[in-house]
């Protein structure tokens, strides 16, 4: 990981990249590890996803949204058909926004091998029960879920998780959230260093920025795990503003309009 810079990405509409910098393209050319940030229902993050991808033409794609039961049904057949793939990915019961959005993710590089690193609703719920430790396997004590966090560290992850689910989450359940969160960075960063090393990389990840970013996301278990390895990470904001936590690079689009979805918890006020 370098240094963190500032990059704005021209954005040429709300669904559409703009040239993306130079700059960037060239260290991601260079880089056997990118990771990609967004915000899930942003049309030109997955545009610029999906130029980057063109670009780099990496060997495998990470995906967060799918499984790795899910990645396994991807054929070029279906790859190059955007209503059968989201068909056999049943992605229109997975709580991801359009398949329209991510589908040109796919087909930026034909010949990339595809992996999942979902957590399911079903998983996250055992390792609930179980502890997110013993849900992850014998390696977990080396992607450091069997130690707790430093004191400053989990209070701020528990004041972000807080924050994301617009200050209505009892408190009980923050250390909960902070555990799936970690559980979900572990098994990204698993699942990226296993597509490292089938395929030899480069390999992209497309990811939400929580998981994107140095500080605390997947980066962190990978320069535990491969210090060696050069990782670019890349977050994605909306006008400007957004995507906090280190990143080498910012590129930033308009912002969506969508509904406060924080409404729900004032009216229940």
């Amino acid at each position: 990981m370098r240094c963190l810079a500032l990059i704005a990405a021209l954005v040429a509409g709300p669904a559409v990249a703009g040239p993306l910098p130079a700059e960037l393209l060239g260290r991601a050319a260079a880089a056997p590890v990118i990771i990609v940030g967004e915000v899930h229902d942003n049309p030109a993050h997955h545009a610029a996803q999906a130029g980057l991808v063109a670009h780099v033409q990496p060997r495998a794609i990470v995906f967060e949204m799918l499984t790795t039961a899910q990645a396994g049904t991807v054929t070029p057949e279906l790859r190059a058909d955007q209503a059968a793939l989201a068909a056999a990915l049943n992605w229109a019961d997975s709580g991801w926004p359009d398949f329209a959005m991510y589908h040109p993710i796919f087909i930026a590089a034909p010949d990339a091998a595809i992996y999942g690193a979902a957590v399911p609703r079903d998983a996250a719920r055992a390792a609930m029960q179980a502890g997110v430790a013993a849900h992850f396997g014998p390696n977990a004590a080396d992607y450091g879920l069997t130690d707790a966090l430093p004191a400053e560290v989990q209070a701020a992850q528990e004041e972000m998780q807080q924050q994301a689910h617009c200050n209505a989450m009892p408190p009980e359940m923050l250390p909960v959230m902070v555990d799936l969160q970690r559980l979900r960075d572990a098994v990204l960063a698993r699942e990226t260093l296993r597509a490292l090393e089938e395929t030899g990389g480069p390999v992209v990840v497309i990811t939400g920025n929580g998981h994107a970013r140095e500080d605390w996301g997947v980066p962190a278990y990978l320069s535990t795990l491969r210090p060696d390895l050069d990782v670019l990470t890349i977050g994605q904001q909306e006008d400007g503003s957004g995507a906090p936590g280190d990143f080498d690079a910012f590129l930033s689009a308009p912002a969506v309009d969508r509904p406060d979805p924080c409404a729900v918890f004032r009216d229940k006020g």
